[in-house]
């Protein structure tokens, strides 16, 4: 089964986005081994950086504003390649004030979802539902319309 990471900065402090996230995770157990790595916030983004690269395996992708856009189902068809291939995904989700440049620097893909800013927290919970339906989206699954 691949492995899915997310390295991320802070933890969730809001119950509703906590039990989103669980759903999330509780769909994505027949797909994948998932793990989140919830680091703390540090005093500057080269600490939390820092924390962030010991916590990266396989094929990386941060998300920044930066990054290139893409569809659903090309996401679900990177990811698809991705597990054919055996390769452990980890994607990384920066503190509110985004990433260090050493972190994006080392990814093999940045990724942005949208050219509006969402809080760093709801990001996860979006994030884990686009895994979702990737995974859903590769399986033939009518949840993706």
């Amino acid at each position: 089964m691949i492995k899915v990471n997310i390295v991320c900065v802070g933890k969730i402090k809001e119950e509703y986005l906590r039990s989103a996230c669980s759903e999330y995770i509780k769909r994505l157990s027949r797909f994948c081994k998932l793990e989140i790595k919830e680091l703390a916030e540090g005093k500057n983004l080269k600490e939390e950086a820092a924390a962030i690269l010991k916590n990266v395996k396989g094929y990386k992708i941060a998300l920044c504003v930066e990054g290139g856009q893409m569809t659903s189902p090309a996401l679900a068809e990177k990811m698809g390649a991705l597990v054919d291939k055996g390769e452990e995904i980890t994607f990384v989700i920066g503190s509110s004030c985004g990433l260090d440049d050493s972190v994006k620097q080392t990814a093999d893909l940045k990724l942005s979802f949208s050219q509006m800013t969402f809080p760093h927290q709801l990001m996860r919970v979006i994030l884990l539902e686009q895994v979702y339906r990737s995974f859903m989206i590769n399986a033939g699954s009518e949840y993706h319309k």
